[in-house]
């Protein structure tokens, strides 16, 4: 097991320690349940879907790497298909607050990056905030999606942000976690081709200035990230930003990064490349390539 999950595990009920022990034991944990997985955490700890969810919670928030404030938030997307989705909150010391990560965001661009097509409700374990709300509104989900809170009524997105203002006011008509391809070839090395398939997947309606993000690790994993852009832009989640999500959430570590590689269209209107050499040479990465996305 994680030494990250170890404090919170041990608060666990017992019923759900046996449960999730095998789980947690597993090496090729990525902080995430299969449906299958899920139903049978059900079945042995007798609990309904959203009960299990804030016990859960606990884990989440022990992938918080909360460096600044030292508050760690836990959250777990859980997606139509059945699976589940851990998030957490991200600080950077040494980078601006701008690039911190919320944990809703991280639950999220988790299961997005999982391949989930749609989420039906999101468990947190602190009131999402203004700037998660708006985030959550980009979703294929809609206000309908449900936010399931500790000590709470169970709730939707539309009475956490009434009035809401989204894409689909702006006759946006594909919407975050639908599935895209823009069509960029992928040439040069491998971590190369896993950027331009990482943008090929970037949600940039806005702009059209799709980019995606692949970073090398010391031990040779290669972990990418896709652009995630807001109607109301200033939540628009940067595609390094999603990479680092996968890296926590994988268990990883942003020292870990060895080289990076960032694939943005030429002269796209808007560009993530002075922001991403910046937080990354925050982590002792030096070493990214800026390449070109080309159309056959």
């Amino acid at each position: 097991m994680q030494s990250r999950f170890l404090s919170a595990f041990e608060a666990l009920p017992s019923t759900l320690q046996t449960a999730l022990a095998p789980l947690l034991d597993d090496p090729d944990f990525e902080a995430r349940l299969s449906a299958s997985q899920v139903a049978a955490l059900q079945q042995q700890t007798q609990m309904d879907a959203d009960t299990l969810a804030l016990a859960l919670l606990p884990l989440a928030a022990a992938c918080a790497v909360a460096t600044v404030s030292h508050f760690n938030v836990g959250a777990i997307a859980r997606g139509v298909s059945g699976a589940w989705y851990f998030g957490a909150n991200m600080e950077f010391v040494g980078a601006p607050l701008q690039q911190t990560v919320h944990a809703e965001q991280s639950a999220i661009t988790h299961a997005w990056l999982c391949g989930e097509p749609q989420l039906e409700s999101i468990t947190v374990n602190y009131t999402p905030c203004g700037h998660c709300r708006q985030f959550m509104n980009e979703l294929n989900s809609g206000t309908a999606i449900r936010i399931s809170l500790p000590q709470r009524a169970v709730s939707t997105l539309a009475d956490y942000l009434p009035d809401a203002f989204g894409p689909r006011d702006l006759d946006i008509s594909t919407f975050l976690m639908d599935h895209v391809d823009h069509g960029y070839v992928a040439t040069g090395d491998e971590l190369v081709q896993a950027a331009v398939a990482a943008a090929n997947a970037s949600h940039a309606p806005y702009s059209q200035s799709h980019a995606g993000v692949a970073l090398l690790t010391v031990s040779g994993s290669i972990v990418t990230g896709r652009y995630a852009e807001n109607a109301a832009f200033n939540p628009s989640f940067p595609p390094l930003q999603a990479a680092l999500v996968r890296l926590n959430m994988q268990g990883g570590d942003v020292r870990q990064i060895k080289r990076a590689v960032l694939a943005e269209a030429e002269n796209a209107t808007l560009s993530q490349f002075a922001a991403t050499q910046a937080t990354l040479q925050t982590f002792g990465c030096s070493e990214l390539l800026h390449v070109t996305l080309n159309k056959a």
